[in-house]
């Protein structure tokens, strides 16, 4: 089958590649796969910077599909079936992160497309427990979502709670920033999204997509509008989706006493300088997110299925399988906000 594989470390290094089309045995589903979402971390994968990849591998984990065949092991979902599928492939099953369900935790994880091989395949295969099948609601490409949304799921709903009455500040407009803002709108939040002039075109979209102020913090006094709208409190919650330290660091200083901030975004270096006064001074819980877990992502469907993700605005191209490298690039121009392969 035709696969799109990064066959060694360093920049690009991607091409198509014809390898045996994967087996089902035991608890396997085959899938074959109708669209894949460029993620950020295939983006870092192609440039060389994902440290955990492992070539030669095929690329993609945000998919959606129909199953084909299942391993002789598989009782919940059937050939015909319309899926997605979370990212998790194998784990250790043993330890405390494995029995909680956790598996975002599990030190042994295997992940879909990091791995294992991934979904820029025309087929690809998951273990049972992670499949989802989609309620007919929901679209096959708007299924493709599931992975990212899930993610912002767990950031939102999971590692915090959102309330009606909250203030909620996000940094970054990218696909995780604008999906995120919505996760938080549905729950009747109040939200500023904070972006840097490069970022106008994904501002615009972030208030049609319903954040309430928008904000170039380049351009605009950020402390004063934030002030403004939380009667000099600062907002009862920050979510930092950008990995940029100097977000970040702006950031902690806007969390009221007592708040919360997220950190979402990953950053290019393990260590960095950070406002540790504003942490201990303003007593804030300052809370790592990490990828989603299974609960994740039955949220998730259920916000797709209500129609409460704004699909169409978020992805701006899809290419055919076979022009896989021109949505590479417009993923890497960042001229796009989700791109989409059609295989």
């Amino acid at each position: 089958m035709r696969s799109v594989m990064k066959v060694e470390q360093g920049y690009d290094h991607m091409m198509v590649k014809n390898i045996p089309e994967p087996q089902v045995k035991h608890d396997l589903v085959k899938i074959k796969v109708a669209y894949t979402g460029i993620c950020g971390s295939d983006i870092h994968t192609f440039k060389g910077e994902y440290k955990n990849f492992r070539p030669p591998l095929v690329l993609g984990h945000e998919f959606s599909g129909v199953i084909v065949e299942v391993g002789k092991d598989v009782k919940t979902v059937k050939v015909g079936d319309r899926v997605t599928s979370e990212t998790t492939f194998t784990t250790c099953g043993k330890c405390q992160y494995c029995l909680e369900k956790d598996y975002n935790l599990c030190s042994e994880r295997k992940g879909i497309g990091t791995q294992v091989n991934g979904s820029l395949a025309e087929f690809v295969i998951s273990r049972e427990e992670s499949i989802h099948v989609l309620p007919d609601e929901v679209s096959l490409l708007a299924a493709a979502l599931t992975e990212p949304l899930a993610c912002c799921v767990h950031a939102a709903l999971e590692k915090t709670t959102i309330r009606k009455d909250d203030t909620v500040l996000i940094f970054g407009p990218g696909p995780i920033g604008l999906l995120l803002l919505q996760v938080v709108k549905s729950q009747g939040a109040f939200v500023m999204m904070a972006g840097i002039t490069k970022d106008r075109k994904r501002l615009e979209l972030a208030k049609l997509l319903g954040a309430d102020i928008v904000i170039d913090s380049l351009e605009e006094d950020i402390e004063r509008i934030v002030l403004e709208h939380t009667n000099g409190y600062g907002v009862d919650r920050a979510f930092e989706c950008s990995g940029a330290v100097p977000a970040l660091n702006q950031g902690l200083p806007l969390v009221r006493k007592k708040g919360t901030f997220v950190q979402v975004g990953i950053f290019a270096n393990k260590l960095n300088a950070l406002d540790q006064e504003s942490i201990i001074q303003h007593e804030i819980q300052y809370i790592g997110s990490r990828s989603q877990k299974p609960s994740s992502w039955h949220i998730a469907l259920q916000l797709l299925k209500n129609g409460e993700i704004a699909v169409e605005e978020m992805i701006t191209k899809i290419v055919p399988f076979d022009r896989w490298r021109e949505g590479f690039e417009a993923a890497l121009a960042g001229s796009e906000i989700k791109v989409m392969i059609e295989s």
